[in-house]
């Protein structure tokens, strides 16, 4: 069990190289490699999320005391973002493996890249470190986006990696920034050392963390910086824009990682940071994404804007700051990943039956087969993202209200989330209604409905009344997390207190 905490990247990581080298074997037995690797994230995740639950663990790679050397550490927080991802992919390599899979080249093997690249930015304890997973998932995630050819995918593509690459030439220089100035990239010794800048260092730290936000913002697609994801997540096969929906997540984690400990209540002259301009910032991408929603022409481009709609909500929570918002926002974080990737799998589902002439564009259409079943699936989605009782995106929503108090921030966050819900409802309705109530006489070229792709996309919809019906232990341990975020000296004193094992010499 010792290192249990390595493993979720080394698993993808093997599995990945193992699956380039087998690029001419049969899609067989790429597919039951690549699935069986993608299942094993989930007891790993289990097991992470029990340590997790115990304490705050500390995995020196090279066994070099910190801040020596790399680091990877599972609190709260890390773990609970690897359950959402094991569950998230696994669904979504069942749906793949019923013939997206081979639309392109070596899929599973950049399916397990991408996913060492998320497992090991929700792990590491090091800011360079985080730049490298970040370029790892990055680089992967270009190359599923092109997975299946097509003039759309290609331009979409071509605007997101430009994007992407300006973001990371900011994000080393602003890691490069804060080396020099701390002379560290372990976040909790630069987490130390932040707080007792002196006033002509204080300014130069406060530009660098200033320039991680906007990385982070461009990654987890906050205004003015998310103009990229609907195209690019419309354009994508179904199960890698399921798989992106733990995209923006990832950004907003690092938000959290890094606003909490090094930018955080701590942090001396930069103590919250971040928080004059997130809040604004989170208002305005609620309205936008439910304006964009509104206005979008297929069901893909509609299900994007409301990834935007709930990033903007996740980043309200973060702003409030307070340990209810922060357990509200983390609660509805499970739910809008997994709702969202469940739309994007029955948003594909729904294209196959409608065929190629139609697709998923909100335009009518030939009846499709099985038209009741996916109109009572599609009502049951709708109704959680919209945040509808009984739901976890209700309850979600519910919480963060409450977190919001009665001041001036629920005076604008209640028109924001109320109204944002409101028109999302208008436009779920019209998408619900073209889909599956207005036909014209054109037949339906269209292909049989896979079970099994039914099965990944109803898996991930069944998340939403699971949340409800196993509420209080999740809100417990999400409860605890934020306790744990709010609290970063925890977090500082067990990685600076970590010891090499003894009798185990260094490379």
């Amino acid at each position: 069990m010792g290192h249990l905490p390595v493993l979720p990247v080394l698993v993808p990581m093997f599995a990945g190289a193992l699956l380039l080298l087998m690029a001419r074997s049969s899609m067989t037995l790429k597919r039951s490699l690549s699935v069986v690797a993608t299942l094993a994230q989930l007891p790993l995740a289990w097991m992470l999320m029990g340590q997790a639950d115990a304490g705050l663990t500390v995995y020196a790679l090279g066994n070099w005391e910190p801040p020596f050397g790399i680091v990877l550490v599972v609190d709260r927080l890390a773990a609970l973002m690897l359950g959402i991802a094991a569950v998230l992919a696994s669904c979504v390599i069942l749906y793949a493996a019923r013939g997206d899979d081979g639309l392109g080249r070596n899929f599973h093997a950049i399916f397990q890249f991408q996913l060492m690249g998320i497992t090991g930015a929700f792990l590491t304890g090091d800011l360079f470190n985080l730049f490298v997973f970040f370029e790892i998932l990055l680089i992967a995630s270009y190359a599923l986006l092109l997975h299946g050819a097509g003039s759309a995918r290609v331009r979409a593509g071509l605007h997101y990696v430009v994007l992407n690459l300006f973001g990371s030439a900011l994000f080393l220089i602003a890691a490069g920034t804060l080396y020099g100035i701390t002379g560290t990239l372990n976040m909790a010794d630069m987490a130390q050392r932040v707080a007792t800048l002196g006033p002509s260092d204080a300014p130069v730290a406060a530009a660098a963390g200033m320039l991680l936000l906007i990385v982070f913002g461009l990654k987890s697609a906050i205004f003015p910086l998310y103009f990229w994801l609907p195209k690019a997540y419309a354009a994508a096969t179904a199960p890698v824009a399921a798989l992106f929906a733990i995209m923006t997540k990832v950004g907003l984690y690092s938000i959290l990682r890094v606003y909490t400990l090094i930018f955080g209540a701590e942090a001396g002259e930069l103590a919250y940071l971040a928080s004059t301009w997130i809040w604004p910032v989170a208002l305005v991408t609620i309205a936008l994404g439910a304006i964009g929603a509104l206005a979008a022409a297929s069901l893909n481009g509609l299900i994007s804007y409301l990834i935007v709609v709930s990033v903007g909500t996740l980043l309200a929570g973060f702003a409030l700051g307070t340990q209810d918002a922060l357990a509200a926002s983390l609660y509805y974080l499970i739910h809008t990943t997994w709702i969202s990737a469940a739309l994007f799998l029955l948003a594909g589902i729904i294209s196959r039956l409608r065929g190629p002439r139609f697709g998923a564009r909100l335009i009518p259409g030939p009846q499709i087969e099985h038209s009741k079943l996916l109109s009572a699936l599609f009502f049951i989605a709708a109704i959680a993202v919209i945040g509808m009782p009984p739901l976890s995106g209700f309850l979600g929503k519910a919480m963060l209200l409450v977190a919001a108090g009665t001041g001036l921030q629920a005076a604008l966050l209640y028109p924001a989330l109320l109204g944002g819900s409101l028109v999302v409802l208008v436009a779920m309705s019209r998408a619900g209604t073209t889909l599956f109530w207005r036909y014209d006489a054109a037949p339906a070229i269209a292909e049989p409905l896979d079970r099994i792709r039914l099965l990944a996309a109803l898996l991930l919809l069944l998340s939403s009344p699971a949340l409800v019906l196993m509420a209080k232990p999740v809100l417990a341990y999400v409860d605890a997390t934020a306790a744990q975020l709010l609290a970063p000296s925890i977090y500082i004193d067990q990685v600076m207190s970590t010891m090499p094992i003894a009798g185990e010499a260094k490379p």
